[in-house]
């Protein structure tokens, strides 16, 4: 028989370890890349000792003369807080007691549920890993109050059945109107987007879309990294310039020149060897026309987790949906950590159950969870190009 014991022992001995694979090598390719440990992890915070520049005890001399002075290699504290990450999936108590005596029913049921928490949870971690950590998904164009729709400037992180919050331009959460609606339907042509409920209250433009509860509460993607803040991981951008990456805007037509001048630069600045390479399916697209008109063979990777890239003289150059439509990043992956108290877990109670009944509700949760945060050690070794046209 079919009991929530059984479901209990079925999510803890079975699901998880497979759900954590999934979520750590097939939720996106960029993060399949990316090492995770739980060193510099203290309390409720990352503190991690980042070097950079080089050690200062070397020189050259006479033959009975003074050695050189030691000069200690430079370190910096990177400190940031563990992100709360949490997927959960809701079973009736109708759907339990109709297959309590099926197995294979409720083995179905499971897998369904576990699914979609699958899909849901590698959709949002690859948009975070690209995102800033404010959680913000677009911007509004256009709302006319009493409508159940609106027009945004960009639905590339945007998919049907979100549950989204309204920001203000500043980051401030808006008031509980503007809270908890879900997307039904996206015209990506026009850039609407459907809601269940209308809103009552007029939007302001440039007012912002961001997934519930996250406003400023997810992990320090590369937005952050390449971004304009005052500081990164607690530390001053203006007194530590090695802290901002390489950058080129108003690239034009995409070519080898461009990709290699930002890999020479980087490799000589900072010994940095770009590993990885990701873009936008309209870049991908402007490059491979370009190998196409010089009739260069286009050679392909097969990476970890499945994923398929075409290849910059052996370096993966992958698109991915969360990429800005005219950017193309170069990473040297070895320089990022994902720092976790614990990997994928399911929230217990004082009891060890993960199965709860939802109070007043005739439905059970269980809820995954993972404590962590990115950091990329070397910042200055990464490159962003942007402004890539799509030529003629």
């Amino acid at each position: 028989m079919v009991t929530l014991k059984t479901a209990e022992n079925a999510l803890k001995d079975v699901y998880l370890g497979v759900v954590a694979n999934q979520l750590n090598d097939n939720a996106n390719p960029l993060l399949s890349k990316i090492k995770q440990s739980t060193s510099d992890v203290w309390g409720k915070e990352i503190r991690k000792m980042a070097p950079y520049g080089l050690n200062g005890g070397v020189g050259a001399g006479s033959e009975n003369g003074a050695l050189p002075k030691s000069g200690e290699n430079n370190y910096v504290q990177f400190v940031t807080t563990l992100k709360n990450l949490f997927g959960t999936i809701e079973i009736t108590d109708k759907a339990i007691r109709a297959s309590e005596h099926n197995s294979g029913a409720f083995v179905n049921l499971l897998n369904a549920e576990m699914e979609g928490l699958i899909k849901a949870s590698s959709f949002n971690l690859g948009r975070m890993l690209y995102g800033d950590g404010t959680g913000l998904l677009c911007s509004i164009s256009e709302c006319n109050v009493g409508q159940k729709y609106f027009t945004v400037d960009s639905t590339r992180n945007l998919m049907e059945g979100m549950i989204v919050d309204m920001v203000e331009v500043d980051g401030i959460t808006k008031d509980e109107e503007f809270l908890g609606r879900r997307i039904t339907a996206i015209d990506r042509t026009t850039k609407t987007v459907y809601v269940d409920r209308a809103y009552n209250s007029e939007l302001l433009p440039d007012d912002k879309l961001c997934i519930q509860n996250s406003n400023l509460k997810e992990i320090t993607g590369l937005g952050a990294i390449f971004g304009d803040s005052i500081s990164l991981y607690g530390v001053n951008r203006a007194q530590n310039p090695w802290l901002k990456p390489y950058s080129k805007t108003s690239i034009g037509e995409i070519n080898d020149i461009v990709i290699q001048e930002a890999i020479d630069s980087l490799e000589e600045v900072c010994g940095s060897n770009i590993d990885f390479i990701t873009c936008s399916s309209a870049v991908k697209r402007m490059y491979q026309k370009y190998l196409g008109e010089y009739r260069r063979n286009v050679d392909v990777l097969e990476l970890k987790g499945g994923y398929k890239a075409i290849s910059y003289n052996g370096i993966p150059l992958i698109s991915d949906r969360f990429v800005e439509e005219d950017t193309m990043y170069l990473l040297n992956t070895k320089d990022f950590t994902i720092h976790q108290l614990c990997d994928w877990q399911w929230l217990e109670g004082d009891d060890g159950r993960v199965i709860k009944q939802t109070q007043g509700y005739p439905t059970y949760t269980a809820t995954l969870v993972k404590y962590c945060d990115l950091i990329c050690d070397r910042p200055n070794g990464q490159a962003k190009l942007s402004g890539i046209t799509q030529g003629a």
